[in-house]
């Protein structure tokens, strides 16, 4: 059997799912790809970027096991200028909230944009307000919890307007628009992905 592997730029307000979605937009709507390929992980339906699609089992077992700690970047932009206090605490880690219970999140990287970074924009936009400001932050993690980014950036008092997922490992979303999606050969996948 021959294995397929892409990579999509999830649009804003899309479910990961090829599945009906009732009223909201699913990857369907997106992406005409085989019915066995389906997507490697997940992100929300609020939030937009890199996702691989694939029908090798193999690479899902690899890439989500927490133990392998592959890193996912992500351009934030929050609400409010964020203060070095806050980013300082992102990188040591903070208490979240996961199915109920506290958890403490592990540390991780976290820089300031100097500018916003180039990204195509969102439809619809972040809702601009002249009296707030906004700011970008990259966060590095090597885990996955459910919302954690929007999480993270609440507990210290900045919250997520605008998520987009960069990277996996050395798989970026570079060039692309929402919507686009791009094939790639095992070789490639695999030196991208685990060539340390």
């Amino acid at each position: 059997m021959a294995f397929l592997y892409y990579i999509i730029y999830k649009p804003y307000q899309v479910l990961t799912q090829f599945s009906a979605g009732g009223e909201k937009k699913t990857l369907k709507d997106f992406f005409d790809v085989p019915k066995d390929v389906y997507p490697v992980g997940r992100l929300d339906y609020d939030s937009e970027g890199l996702l691989i699609l694939t029908n090798d089992t193999r690479l899902n077992k690899r890439l989500l096991l927490p133990e392998n700690k592959h890193k996912r970047e992500y351009w934030v932009q929050v609400d409010g200028a964020i203060a070095p206090e806050a980013i300082s605490q992102l990188c040591k880690g903070v208490i979240i909230n996961i199915d109920g219970k506290n958890y403490t999140t592990k540390p991780c990287k976290v820089s300031g944009f100097p500018q916003p970074p180039f990204l195509p924009e969102r439809t619809p936009p972040v809702r601009f307000r002249k009296a707030i400001p906004t700011s970008w932050i990259r966060m590095e993690l090597t885990e996955g919890k459910n919302r954690q980014v929007r999480k993270m950036t609440a507990a210290v008092g900045f919250p997520t307007l605008r998520l987009v997922r960069y990277s996996i490992e050395k798989i970026t979303i570079e060039g692309m628009h929402p919507g686009a999606i791009k094939s790639l050969s095992e070789a490639e996948i695999h030196t991208l992905l685990f060539a340390r």
